[in-house]
């Protein structure tokens, strides 16, 4: 592979590495359910991929109109000898907006889900960290409420690392990052699953660094934009 394929395989995998490893929502829930309803660790491992699943396919359906939008460019024929410039920079101008968006909300406390067990169930709602939330706004989690939040949470930054693969109409680009985020996500969810689940707990604090997702995701395209342009990869 060439530079610049190794440059996009390792910014899809530590965006999807970190999106999936900082969200406690990522796995806490299967950990919490798994213990109180006794379920196996067969049973266990098996929602958390599918589940994982259904979060890379919501990703992908967002990052494929990345694709196709690259793709739509590269018929006309006067941008066809400027694509190469404007892909890199269009890569290096998101990845610097969503570092700024990320920042942003990480200094305005976003949102965030939380998880509450109550006797043998477990509730999810969305608060930030001085509000609070009543309980007729939790909604109890089971295996489909648990799907349907994984589909609805797509990875955003994936979508210019496609959206550049895509102007340069490069399948090989394309099923290198398809294949690195999906299997990435997927492991990583069910590691984080399995050490909870057994005990064991995780190297770093995963509740500070969900908050600065955004500003290192944003950074993570940042710097693959920067080589794009200026370092010729």
């Amino acid at each position: 592979m060439d530079s610049t394929v190794w440059a996009l395989l390792l910014s899809a995998v530590s965006i999807s590495f970190i999106h999936t490893a900082s969200g406690p929502d990522h796995y806490l829930p299967f950990i919490v359910i798994s213990k109180s309803k006794k379920w196996s660790g067969m049973k266990t491992a098996i929602l958390t991929v599918v589940c994982g699943f259904g979060h890379v396919f919501s990703s992908l359906i967002l990052g494929f109109i990345g694709v196709f939008l690259g793709w739509q460019l590269n018929k006309i024929s006067w941008f066809q000898d400027i694509r190469g410039n404007f892909s890199g920079w269009a890569l290096l101008i998101f990845g610097g907006v969503y570092l700024v968006y990320g920042l942003i909300q990480a200094i305005r406390n976003k949102p965030h889900k939380h998880f509450d067990v109550m006797g043998d169930d477990v509730y999810v709602y969305e608060h930030n960290h001085s509000e609070v939330v009543m309980p007729q706004k939790r909604i109890k989690v089971t295996p489909l409420v648990l799907f349907m939040i994984f589909v609805m949470g797509p990875s955003e930054p994936l979508i210019p690392l496609l959206f550049y693969s895509g102007v340069k109409h490069s399948m090989s680009e394309i099923a290198v990052l398809v294949t690195s985020f999906t299997v990435t996500t997927v492991l990583t969810m069910l590691g984080m699953v399995l050490l909870g689940r057994y005990g064991y707990s995780t190297l770093f604090n995963t509740d500070k660094l969900e908050r600065y997702m955004g500003v290192v995701s944003g950074a993570v395209v940042t710097v693959c934009g920067v080589g794009m342009v200026f370092l010729g990869w």
